[in-house]
């Protein structure tokens, strides 16, 4: 009896303690009542990095807006790209290492009222290349994209939800 007191006593100890430093389960951000509903304006509206905020958002209960007039608040997009750089290569000069950085741009209004001035988020990830499985890195190089993108919208969302 006294050991199944213990264990349920270490247990709640380690839900409060995760619960006080600050732990979260990843999920959806909530962002607040003011930004009910928003329209994403961007000159790419079918990059990866649009199409995971899109997702989010509506994840988090936000109306997107088909226009910025019937929107509560306009996020701007200003810079959407993907930069792959060569970081080594082998000793017939073919390259072995990329790096690939997806960074954007951003800023949100409200109302003609500057929420969040444009700021800039960006991540890197390498990764390895070998001519002889030419298509699976191919495939390699494209999840990357798409995870780093998803990546940056969950940096966006967190910065929503503390406006």
């Amino acid at each position: 009896m006294t050991r199944r007191l213990y264990a349920v006593a270490a247990v709640a100890l380690a839900l409060a303690a995760s619960a006080g430093c600050g732990l979260r389960l990843q999920g959806r951000e909530a962002v607040p009542q003011s930004f009910a509903s928003a329209y994403l304006d961007a000159q790419d509206m079918q990059s990866d990095f649009v199409q995971a905020l899109s997702r989010s958002l509506a994840a988090s209960g936000v109306r997107l807006a088909r226009n910025a007039a019937s929107a509560e608040a306009v996020v701007r997009i200003t810079r959407d790209e993907v930069k792959e750089r060569v970081l080594s290569v082998s000793a017939r000069n073919i390259p072995r290492e990329y790096e690939l950085t997806y960074r954007v741009e951003f800023g949100v209004q409200k109302g003609g009222v500057e929420l969040l001035a444009p700021r800039e988020a960006s991540l890197t990830r390498d990764f390895t290349f070998d001519e002889t499985i030419l298509l699976a890195k191919e495939r390699e190089q494209r999840l990357l994209e798409d995870a780093l993108a998803r990546d940056l919208a969950a940096i966006v969302m967190r910065q929503l939800a503390a406006l």
